[in-house]
């Protein structure tokens, strides 16, 4: 792959709110990014602009998501594409890997996991470098986002899957604040049974693990009556 050239993503989705946050987050994590807010204009853009990876709704109008998945198989075998919807039946999963489909996210759903299966599809695909984002460090913290690793100076530490997504969605603010709200959308994908006092209780978790004294934070910050900052 050209390394100047950034991978193409498409994003297939009729609803023009989750379609913006979908484009603004692809495009911070560096990827070109393209929009549809039907099937056959999917398909369409599918053809023309020849995408990398496409993102695709399963309900859409003037052509269901299927049946863009479908004919863009009789020509296309190589793309990948991720089929992200609210069908979550077993029945509609197998159909849509029966349908060409390489992975299937349900919604609601965490934005971090959505871009991690994004990223394991481009490089399979050899879309996008093997060799991922660079390792970022705060204090003696030193997080591999690639590997999904964190160490405390030369020892590994053991985060679960969630509390990495959360200290992941902190990091990649650059020290902007991020609310409780953006970050039940990142990391539990905005469900409506996750209360923010669960937000609270994996900053507390991320704090007595990476923290050197965690009732006097120094880098994963509480900003009063916003959210959460780390500062690195």
């Amino acid at each position: 792959m050209n390394s100047a050239r950034r991978p193409r993503i498409l994003v297939v989705e009729d609803n023009a709110d989750l379609a913006y946050g979908l484009r603004n987050n692809l495009e911070i994590e560096g990827y070109a990014v393209e929009t549809a807010r039907d099937g056959e204009e999917g398909l369409q853009l599918i053809g023309d602009w020849l995408p990398d990876l496409v993102v695709l709704d399963l309900s859409l109008p003037r052509m269901d998501g299927l049946r863009v998945l479908r004919e863009m198989r009789t020509s296309d075998s190589r793309t990948p594409v991720l089929i992200l919807t609210a069908r979550g039946e077993e029945a509609d999963k197998v159909l849509g890997f029966r349908s060409g489909a390489d992975d299937y996210v349900t919604k609601p759903f965490g934005v971090l996991e959505l871009l991690a299966r994004i990223g394991a599809l481009l490089r399979r695909s050899g879309s996008t470098p093997d060799a991922g984002p660079s390792p970022w460090t705060f204090g003696t913290i030193t997080v591999d986002e690639s590997r999904r690793a964190v160490r405390r100076g030369d020892e590994e530490v053991s985060l679960t899957p969630k509390e990495l997504d959360l200290l992941l969605a902190l990091g990649r603010r650059d020290g902007r604040v991020a609310t409780r709200l953006e970050l039940m959308r990142d990391v539990w994908g905005h469900r409506a049974a996750v209360a923010s006092r669960t937000v609270d209780t994996h900053i507390a978790e991320l704090r007595r693990k990476l923290e050197e004294d965690p009732a006097t934070p120094e880098h994963i910050l509480t900003v009063h009556k916003s959210g959460y900052r780390l500062r690195r």
